[in-house]
């Protein structure tokens, strides 16, 4: 419960700085938070050393809080705070889950690269799913996954249409909870133009990577294609 409470203190401060609340980019002190909502100076403490370790805060000795203005000119879509690294749980735009539309769905044995990625043998069949994401109607990546099948055996449409990670550990109490990414642009393609409304010229952003079951094993091999303007990665950096 505690957990659940600081998440929401994070969400409505959040909502509160893009709405320009804080004019003066200071934050209340923490007593003064404690009882704008009800909770302990302990939830408040958590809440905003979160926030600060996301670099969304700074705190000036003997002066208080500060809204990091480099947050609010660069909101990041990229905000992993869940038990898996899921996109379904992990990214959004001013509290936006995004949506999903199934665009293709498929049984295809793996090429020699999905073999060497997900240490697979020649008859090891994946799923491949292409899965085109939107906040609200507005597209922002198309994302092609491929998934063993000898470790989820049951995947069918309507269960892609939601959150595969949250059904692994709902249902095979298996977490996805380490990756490696890599991160570039490149030109855009005929396919990418006309799913993610770019021009002729504008690029994409390329997000691909192996994500790993919480016990070390290589569950999927993923492709994402994002739209330029939402290709934003933010991080702090903290030398001790």
């Amino acid at each position: 419960m505690a957990e659940f409470v600081y998440k929401q203190i994070i969400d409505d401060l959040k909502a509160k700085i893009f709405a320009g609340q804080f004019d003066n980019m200071r934050l209340p002190d923490e007593r003064s938070l404690s009882e704008t909502y009800q909770v302990s100076r302990s939830s408040i403490k958590r809440a905003l050393t979160k926030m600060e370790h996301e670099g969304i805060i700074f705190k000036k000795q003997g002066s208080g809080t500060f809204i990091n203005p480099l947050y609010i000119k660069n909101e990041s879509i990229f905000n992993y705070e869940g038990s898996n690294l899921g996109v379904t749980d992990n990214f959004h735009m001013h509290g936006i889950k995004p949506k999903t539309k199934v665009l293709n769905f498929e049984v295809i044995p793996p090429t020699e690269e999905l073999q060497r990625d997900l240490f697979l043998e020649p008859h090891d069949f994946v799923y491949k799913i292409v899965r085109l994401r939107l906040f609200e109607d507005e597209p922002f990546m198309i994302e092609t996954g491929y998934i063993p099948i000898k470790i989820v055996q049951n995947l069918n449409q309507t269960i892609i249409e939601g959150s595969i990670f949250n059904y692994l550990e709902d249902a095979h109490n298996l977490a996805v909870t380490k990756s490696f990414l890599s991160i570039f642009a490149e030109p855009s393609n005929p396919n990418d133009r006309e799913l993610l409304l770019l021009k002729e010229n504008e690029p994409v952003g390329i997000m691909e990577g192996i994500f790993f079951l919480d016990n070390g094993t290589p569950f999927e091999f993923s492709h994402m294609r994002f739209h330029y303007k939402y290709m934003k990665f933010n991080t702090f950096v903290s030398v001790q």
